[in-house]
């Protein structure tokens, strides 16, 4: 038996219940529009086209003058005229918006509410019957049947007829939504026109709010945070289970400052590799890169005579200031680092060699490289004044901390309000759409290696001041499936044209944390990397969804 409707307000009865207000406000506007009609609708017309004139080459410098001159004599006209009005348009927009306020709701938008409700109601009561109609003819139809092909034939005739029922309800539903969210924003739509699209900060929030509820979905909202969520929840757990089995608390601020101290370093390279993830590719020489600038590092601000050699050549900077030092051992680490991943970007986008092959290249060249010309010795410590110098302790705050800060802000500089920065974003979601418009692919693409280098030799080189040295070539073994996994996890798409630097922010801290909570509770290392080569399976299988949804 099929539902019956009962309170469900049809489209003119809806109309009927907003006639008043719309009436009401409808006389106040119209009073509104004429008192603004030689004021500040002239005000906005005038300064547009002085804008336009601006940029206009038709005229020349005098005419554009004289243009301008007899506008602007008509602009202070218009201005006073508004001035004049203020107070009255003023008053009638309290007067609209106290009616508004006492009638909206209680006139109109509740019985909408109410009558949406009840029609969501109606629609799942409306599929249920279909489903059960659907199912006895089924079996009906399947009783008669003994043909084996005829009864395949049946079941997916049936399947067929679930899945239209299925869609007809979203179809409903969303209709539902529709007109609930409609009349909703009819009372802003009034006040839009009122006070020309000036809202207060309580207003914005709660068409904000009504927004997100309204194109809230769960299944993309799981497919975008699951991997979040399900992180959150082993954190917390942690917290309970590591003071319960280690008698340590975890949640502390000393272990929050020295999680977000490893995090810094870390983030530079996850930063650096974002980028070529935004472009779908990759890079699997960080770790080796990190090696690399450590020892050259660790080397120039080496305390004392070096111990170990290069090539067979003790290198010697004593008699350098340690200021001088320090700078020159960033130039090198930048310089080597961004040497490598030029190299690797001219293969990448000259000869269309994938990232993976460019960058394992270079890893292996790296590794042979420093491993051959120390003899992987490790080279000690760097000049104890050093760390106190760049990355000094405020009370218990680490200022390490700081130098991320400082080039997170700088890298959401580059990719949100630059010109290569949208590039990399259309290079990256359709390169040949983007050749096709005019974007040099290559320069692109080598730019974004040449960012990568930096920020990689950045990132090693605080690394060996807060590691106050011991750089060798097997330093960073590992890390740059740290820094892939988590520009991955904070969202950056392996599908390429998709990511956020706040993203990338999260998915190392993410990755910091657990790293430091299963230190803490004593998890071997080795099994550490299960769960790290866990989340980055998880993280790549939802991107992949994500991708599969959008195609």
């Amino acid at each position: 038996m099929a539902p019956v409707k009962t309170n469900i307000l049809t489209a003119e009865q809806e109309d009927k219940l907003r006639q008043s207000i719309d009436e009401y406000v409808g006389s106040i506007q119209a009073k509104i529009d004429a008192l603004r009609a030689d004021g500040t609708d002239k005000v906005l017309e005038i300064q547009s086209n002085l804008d336009s004139l601006k940029r206009d080459r038709i005229y020349t410098k005098q005419e554009k003058e004289s243009i301008a001159e007899g506008w602007r004599k008509e602009l202070e006209k218009a201005k006073a005229v508004e001035a004049k009005n203020k107070a009255e348009v003023s008053k009638l927009i309290a007067d609209a918006e106290t009616y508004l306020k006492a009638h909206f709701n209680q006139d109109y938008f509740q019985y909408v509410a109410a009558s949406c409700k009840e029609e969501k109601s109606f629609a799942q009561e409306k599929y249920r019957a279909t489903v059960a109609e659907l199912n006895q003819e089924h079996q009906k139809a399947l009783s008669k049947l003994t043909d084996a092909h005829e009864i395949k034939d049946e079941k997916y005739v049936h399947k067929n007829r679930l899945f239209d029922a299925k869609m007809q309800l979203s179809k409903d539903l969303q209709e539902v939504k529709d007109r609930r969210h409609a009349a909703y924003e009819h009372k802003f739509h009034l006040i839009d026109l009122l006070r020309m699209s000036r809202f207060t900060v309580g207003e914005s929030l709660a068409q904000k709010v009504e927004n997100y509820r309204y194109t809230f979905n769960t299944r993309n909202f799981l497919l975008k945070n699951g991997l979040y969520l399900a992180i959150l929840v082993i954190f917390i757990a942690l917290c309970f289970i590591t003071p319960a089995v280690k008698g340590v608390q975890l949640l502390t601020v000393n272990n929050v400052l020295n999680i977000l101290q490893q995090a810094s370093p870390r983030m530079f390279l996850a930063l650096g590799v974002a980028g070529l993830i935004m472009l779908a590719g990759t890079d699997l020489s960080i770790g080796r890169m990190m090696g690399m600038g450590m020892t050259a590092a660790t080397i120039i601000m080496h305390q004392g005579i070096n111990t170990g050699s290069v090539f067979g050549h003790v290198f010697d900077f004593t008699g350098m200031s340690i200021p001088a030092r320090v700078v020159l051992a960033l130039v090198v680490c930048i310089v080597l680092c961004t040497i490598f991943t030029t190299i690797a970007g001219f293969f990448t986008a000259k000869f269309k060699m994938h990232p993976f092959i460019a960058t394992m290249a270079n890893m292996l060249v790296i590794f042979g490289l420093v491993t051959y010309a120390t003899k992987g010795v490790s080279f000690g410590a760097i000049e104890t004044t050093i760390p106190s110098m760049i990355i000094p302790k405020i009370g218990k705050f680490p200022t390490i901390i700081l130098w991320a800060v400082a080039a997170i802000l700088i890298v959401w500089f580059i990719w949100n309000k630059t010109t290569f920065g949208k590039n990399l974003y259309a290079v990256g979601g359709n390169p040949e759409a983007a050749s096709v418009s005019g974007i040099s692919v290559f320069a692109v693409t080598v730019g974004a290696f040449i960012l990568a280098g930096i920020l990689y030799g950045f990132g090693s080189w605080l690394e060996c001041i807060r590691m106050v040295g011991s750089g060798s070539a097997a330093y960073g073994q590992g890390w740059e499936m740290d820094a892939i996994a988590a520009a991955v996890v904070g969202g950056v798409s392996f599908t390429g044209g998709i990511g956020k630097i706040s993203g990338v922010v999260v998915g190392v801290c993410i990755f910091t944390a657990l790293t430091y909570s299963l230190t803490t509770l004593g998890i071997d290392t080795n099994l550490q990397f299960v769960f790290s080569g866990i989340i980055i399976l998880v993280a790549v299988t939802l991107d992949c969804l994500k991708y599969v949804q959008k195609k």
